[in-house]
């Protein structure tokens, strides 16, 4: 089997790359690629758009690269040639849709091929087959639309080339996706959607408000003024060219490593104002024992004197938490990581594999229903497996930093949103 630089391989495993360790303080300034949250928005709304739109410094990884294909299958043509992406409507009809492990691609598209004339087939890779979907699907089909299926991947979409919206009710406590899938394709149906959520609290509610913001910003009137209750208007939604911003929590261990490093770590062009859930790391850090400071260049963090732990309900930012309890169990305190029950839904249980795997290099970790409890340790090199999920490799990152001889298996993973991970990390080592 080739292998790239760092790696090795076990007969019958996946590779194993050698974790940069961080034998002296990291001083670096560095550009991330676009959001996958906000590209792959803007790439739906683009396809329901009423004329042709550019999208600027999009993310071109799997997930974004699947949506784009999604939406090509059923009609809207994407051309992904430069780095700017156009995107030109099209009559939808029947497809066969590859969700791969992208949740978006799952749950954005399925309320899409409700409009298009014909049956859409949805499959995905083998663990998203095992991803929550009942809250889209049950909307859908109290809207009207006949699914061939059950409530997981594979099922079909049997369209008949228009919606005729209105209200619904879901319980969307495992994933906002839900919701944010519902509301961006609600103006094209005839009545538009109100979309009501019962049931525990929404996680990640900052991605719900970037979908409302991109709608707005497409024209669309969107009220969201009472709590679990959205209502969107039926209307045209804009076409125009949109730029996207940095993955503010791909920014995560990057800016973590200054901490562990001793070092400091600039992530260029961070958006004084965003949606995105990751710009919580400015106050997560900084209560962390960080120093962090905002210019319109970009935001810096450097190391304070010690790395202390946190009491947090991660709820809203439930993706950050792989690379925080990273930071958390190298820590001189212990840490409670609340409100993240709705993670073991995402590419992996990430509860339970952060558990393992932090445990597995000597940290401890108490793992409860919905929270993290890790308390100070000492740890040691070994393997860390990252389950096919991108942000458990971020988890193992951190921790070959701060420990000598820890190996992630499957590193390749992090191109789900971040092409060359590994090759950009280990370069500012150097």
């Amino acid at each position: 089997m080739a292998t790239q630089a760092g790696e090795t391989t076990r007969p019958g495993d996946l590779p194993l790359w050698s974790a940069p360790h961080a034998a002296n303080p990291v001083q670096a300034m560095l550009s991330l690629p676009g959001s996958k949250s906000l590209t792959n928005r803007a790439l739906v709304l683009a396809a329901l758009a009423n004329g042709p739109g550019l999208i600027r410094h999009a993310l071109r990884s799997r997930d974004t690269e699947l949506m784009a294909k999604a939406l090509t299958a059923l009609g809207a043509r994407v051309d992904l040639h430069g780095p700017d992406w156009l995107v030109t409507p099209g009559a939808f009809g029947p497809a066969q849709v590859d969700c791969g492990l992208a949740g978006t691609v799952m749950r954005f598209v399925p309320p899409i091929a409700a409009l298009a004339t014909g049956k859409v087939d949805f499959d995905g890779d083998p663990h998203a087959r095992t991803r929550p979907m009942s809250g889209v699907l049950n909307a859908l089909r109290d809207l009207g639309i006949e699914i061939e299926g059950e409530d997981f991947l594979p099922f079909s979409v049997l369209g008949k080339g228009r919606v005729a919206g209105g209200e619904v009710e879901i319980d969307a406590s495992a994933s906002s996706q839900f919701v944010s899938a519902l509301l961006l394709a609600g103006a094209r149906y005839d009545n538009g959607i109100k979309v009501t959520h019962t049931g525990p609290p929404v996680p990640s509610l900052p991605h719900i408000e970037m979908t409302v913001d991109c709608l707005r910003e497409r024209g669309v009137l969107v009220d969201d003024s009472r709590p679990d209750t959205w209502v969107v208007q039926p209307g045209p939604i804009e076409a125009k060219d949109v730029l996207i911003e940095p993955d503010l929590s791909n920014a995560a261990p990057f800016l973590i490593l200054a901490l562990v490093s001793h070092g400091q770590v600039t992530v260029s062009d961070w958006p004084k104002h965003t949606s995105q859930a990751g710009d919580s790391l400015r106050e997560i850090l900084t209560q962390m024992g960080a120093q962090v400071s905002w210019a319109p260049s970009g935001l810096t963090v450097a190391a304070g004197e010690a790395i202390h732990g946190i009491d947090i309900d991660l709820r809203d930012h439930g993706e950050l938490t792989p690379a925080l309890a990273a930071l958390c169990a190298l820590a001189d305190s212990p840490s409670h990581l609340r409100g993240i029950g709705h993670i073991r839904g995402h590419e992996t249980d990430r509860l339970t594999a952060l558990r393992r795997e932090l445990t597995g290099l000597g940290a401890d970790v108490e793992e409860t229903t919905d929270s993290l409890v890790i308390r100070p340790a000492q740890l040691h090199g070994g393997v860390f497996r990252t389950y096919a999920d991108h942000r458990m490799a971020h988890a193992g990152v951190i921790l070959g930093a701060a420990v000598p001889g820890v190996q992630i298996e499957d590193i390749a993973t992090t191109a789900k949103t971040f092409p060359g991970f590994e090759t950009v990390w280990s370069g500012l080592f150097r």
